[in-house]
Order: structure tokens, then sequence, then C-alpha cells
């Protein structure tokens, strides 16, 4: 049986099998071309690998846990691994992120390059500019990586399908997470909440955990029946995920998250956790705590303010019911379903690891 160790490697050699590849067909163009390719290649490096994940078990759910997973649902994962290499560099952009994962973020890091090659022009807007196209190149390498790995699958329409709304949905789900940070002073705040839960529903729950787990499960030749239990199964999951991400955003050891304690604070995110907390302040309260939010330059005392002002107002409490509630959710929309019972236990693990995360 392929342990999570295993595939993760697995997945990570893969991505650097086809990032050699790319660096070897590119070398003819200049080191200028292969700054982009080693850029891919470091977005690409490290992670948890949670959509890797389970891709393999929605895979291993209808066909049952093998020995070994083949070579083409490692190749699919891996595809998703880019795809998600790609959300991030992209991701840092719009949030302006300076550290992803306790390094320079992509555009920083392309930044940074610029300056250590003394070449002339703006090193920021550089550095901004190529982390756009390197976030395009990711996406490209991702299609090519799916297509690879489809190339002798029987299920390659339905797994197209899946990937292709994954992609849609993330894109629109991030462009709502951009908007509401405008938008939210138009709507009325007893709709602040449900309109951060539409946004973590797009832009995570579906294309993080749901998605993955069809993508897989239709690549094994899932019918409809066990897709829709592996949905039921994956989008509480999925939302229970963006909830524990949100409280890290705010409350996150940097340490162990790899970015500031408080960045959504600075970057202004209206997530659940904030929708609960503006929901108990009266008029001055909330005047002092919108001031607040969004102020890319707050100082610790300013974000240990504003995380007293949360917890204070039992927004914590309330989204950490709600993750509970989801996990809950989650563990009986399975019973029943036509899948592996192994493989079944399994998730159910693997639903423990996304939600009760530190990082």
């Amino acid at each position: 049986m392929t342990s999570p160790e295993d595939l993760i490697a697995r997945v990570s050699q893969r991505v650097e099998r086809f990032v050699d590849g790319q660096r070897a067909e590119y070398d003819e163009f200049g080191g200028e071309a292969l700054t982009l390719i080693d850029a891919g290649a470091r977005a690409c490096a490290g992670g948890k690998r949670l959509r890797a994940r389970f891709c393999a078990a929605g895979w291993s759910a209808v066909s049952g846990v093998p020995a070994d997973l083949p070579d083409a649902l490692v190749t699919v994962s891996a595809a998703l691994e880019v795809f998600q290499a790609a959300a991030l560099v992209h991701d840092d952009i719009i949030d302006n992120s300076d550290t992803r994962r306790g390094s320079p973020s992509a555009h920083r890091h392309l930044e940074g390059s610029h300056r250590d090659l003394r070449w002339a022009g703006d090193a920021a807007t550089f550095g901004r500019s190529g982390a756009v196209l390197l976030g395009d190149l990711l996406v490209a390498w991702s299609d090519d990586l799916l297509e690879e790995g489809l190339a002798a699958a029987q299920t390659a329409s339905a797994v197209r399908s899946e990937y292709a709304r994954m992609r849609r949905d993330v894109t629109v789900g991030q462009f709502l997470d951009v908007a509401e940070e405008a938008a939210y002073v138009t709507a009325p705040a007893d709709e602040h909440a449900e309109r951060a839960l539409r946004i973590a529903s797009l832009k995570s729950a579906r294309y993080s955990i749901q998605q993955p787990l069809v993508i897989g499960a239709a690549l094994a030749g899932a019918d409809a029946a066990q897709l829709d239990a592996l949905r039921a199964f994956g989008h509480p999951i999925g939302l229970a995920f963006q909830l524990r991400d949100d409280i890290l955003g705010v409350f996150g050891d940097s340490a162990v998250t790899g970015k500031p304690s408080g960045d959504d604070l600075r970057e202004g995110k209206r997530t659940l956790l904030i929708a609960y907390t503006r929901e108990t302040l009266d008029r001055r309260a909330l005047a002092e705590f919108d001031a607040l939010m969004g102020e890319p330059s707050l100082d610790e005392d300013q974000v240990a303010a504003l995380q007293r002002t949360i917890v204070a107002s039992g927004a914590r409490d309330r989204v950490e019911g709600r993750i509970t509630a989801w996990v809950a959710e989650a563990a009986g929309a399975l019973d029943g379903a036509a899948l592996d019972a192994q493989a079944v236990a399994e998730l159910h693990d693997l639903a423990q690891v996304a939600t009760a995360r530190a990082s």
C-alpha cells in the first residue's frame, strides 16, 4: 500500500522530471528563459500536496487501495499540484504577499533576481510582471501534465470536465475574494457571512478538496452515485479546510505557517471570521475595526488589538464550531456509498489532516 510519504515523493519527482524536460527544451533560448523555468521549479517545490492526496484518495475509493498507485494517477495528481503553484503565484501578487512557505514569494524572488543580475529598469515592476507570466506558464504546465496522465485513460473526457470545472470555480472565487474587499460596503451587514461562504465554496472548498477528490474518482471510472457521495463529503471538508485557513491567516504562528502573523488582516480579507466579528460591534467599535482592516502597514500591536477584538466577539469560537459541524456532516456523507471501506477510512483520516492543521 502506498503511504502518504511515498505518494508525496512520487508526485514531487514527477514534477521535477517534467521541469527538467522544460529546462532542457528552453536551454537554447538563453539564461533569461531559464530564469523563468527555474522560478517555476521553485514555485512547484514543497507544500503539503493535499490536492494530490485527495486525488489519490478519490481514485482508491472507487478502485480499492492498491499495492502501488498507477503512473497515470501520479501524473494527474502532479498536474493538480502544478496548478496549485500557479494559483499561489497569482494569489501572492494580488495580496501583495512578500513570503510564501517562509521564503520570498515568486514576484519578490524575481524582483531579487533582477537586482542580482543588475538589469535595467525597476526591479519591483519586473518581479510582478514576471510572476504574472510565471503563473500563466504554470497553468500551461499543469495542462501538459494532465494530458500526459490521460494519454491512455478511457475516462479522459470525464476527468477533463471535472478539471475544467475546478479551474473555472477557483478563478471566479478568486475574483469574488478580491471584489469583496471593496464591495462589502454596499452589502447589508447581515449578508456578509453568506457572502464570505460563497467565496470559501468556490475559491477553496471545491478547488482544494472536492474537485481533486472527484477528479481522482473520475479517473478510476466512478459512476454518478459514487461521484455524488464524494462531492457530499468533499464540499463540507473543503469549507472546514478554508475556515481553518482563515483562522491561521489571523492567528497562525509565522514560524509554522511561513507567512507573517495577521497577514489576512493586513490584506483586508473579508472572511467568515471577520463577518462574525463585525456583527457584534457597535458603531464606534466597528468604525475602528474597519479602519485597521486592510491596512498594509499594521504593526504587531495593531494586529494584536484586532486579534483580541475577534476573540472577544466570539467569532473565533463560532468559526471553530462551524468547522466541527462540517467535519461531522462529512463523516456521514459516505455511509452506505459503494466505495472501498479501507479507502473511506483513510479518507476520514485525511480530512482530519486538512481541517486540524497548524499551517
